[in-house]
């Protein structure tokens, strides 16, 4: 005999909370308006349509943020000098 509860929703997997626009923007600290353009040019985070619905998940967004991450050159000089 299986045993069904009645709305109760599978735990979330780690990393793929879908976010609207808005949420996704304020997460990477951008206005609406620069994800739309990223979109339209072909760059930014990985998103999902979902009819007329873009989703951006979690795992997708820190996944942008780390390959956009930069770290100093020890040796490196400063500019200008």
């Amino acid at each position: 005999m299986m045993l069904e509860t009645i709305g109760s929703a599978p735990p979330e997997r780690a990393g793929s909370q879908p976010l609207n626009e808005a949420q996704a923007a304020a997460r990477l600290g951008l206005k609406v308006a620069t994800l739309r353009a990223w979109r339209n040019q072909g760059r930014g985070p990985a998103y999902v349509r979902l009819g007329r619905a873009i989703r951006y998940l979690t795992i997708d967004i820190d996944e942008f943020i780390g390959s956009h991450r930069h770290s100093p050159r020890p040796n490196a000089k400063p500019t200008g000098e």
